[in-house]
Order: structure tokens, then C-alpha cells, then sequence
């Protein structure tokens, strides 16, 4: 699921996997997109990548592109696209406490 330069990282810094995976209180606009108060970094992704898939959103001609609905957009900062290696750095400016210096 998690990209392997990702995981790697993950893997070899701990305090990285406890941010991924440690609950936060979601802000409004966040709890709204996943129906519940809290959720963890990885959690989050993992929501956002079934709601990408479910509504059929990565684009046709280039699935490295989603096509942003209007619910999407107003947790990626209004972008109509994005590109799927810019998810995890879009989903991690809604949680600045997991930002840890390296």
C-alpha cells in the first residue's frame, strides 16, 4: 500500500512510523471527508486513496493523474488535479504536528 521509497523510510526512522500512525483530532474539513473525529496519517491516505479509487478519479489516459471531484478538492487546497506522488505531501500539511524534523 505505502509507496517503497516511503516505506523504507518509515522503516528505518520509528519515530516517522509513531506520526504515520499515532490519532490525531482532525480539523473540520477533514473529519467531514472521513465521517469521524480522529484518524491517524496513514489512516487518512488510506481513505483518501479508496475514495480516489471508489469514484473512479485517477485519470484514464494517465494514472499517475487524479481528477479532483468538488469533496476532493476541499482537502487537497482547491486543486482540480494532482499528481498521485503528491497526495502524501498534500494529506501532511492537515497534520503539522506529525512534523518532525529529520
Amino acid at each position: 500500500m505505502l509507496p517503497q521509497r516511503m516505506k523504507k523510510a518509515v522503516m528505518d526512522n520509528p519515530k516517522k512510523l509513531a506520526t504515520l500512525i499515532d490519532l490525531v483530532n482532525l480539523p473540520s474539513t477533514l473529519r467531514e471527508f472521513v465521517g469521524r473525529s480522529q484518524s491517524s496519517q496513514l489512516g487518512f491516505f488510506r481513505h483518501v486513496w479508496s475514495y480516489i479509487k471508489d469514484n473512479k478519479l485517477q485519470d484514464p489516459n494517465n494514472k499517475n493523474i487524479v481528477n479532483c471531484d468538488e469533496k476532493l478538492k476541499s482537502i487537497l487546497l482547491g486543486k482540480t488535479q494532482v499528481e498521485l506522488a503528491e497526495l502524501p505531501s498534500l494529506i501532511k500539511l492537515h497534520f503539522p504536528k506529525a512534523q518532525h524534523s529529520s
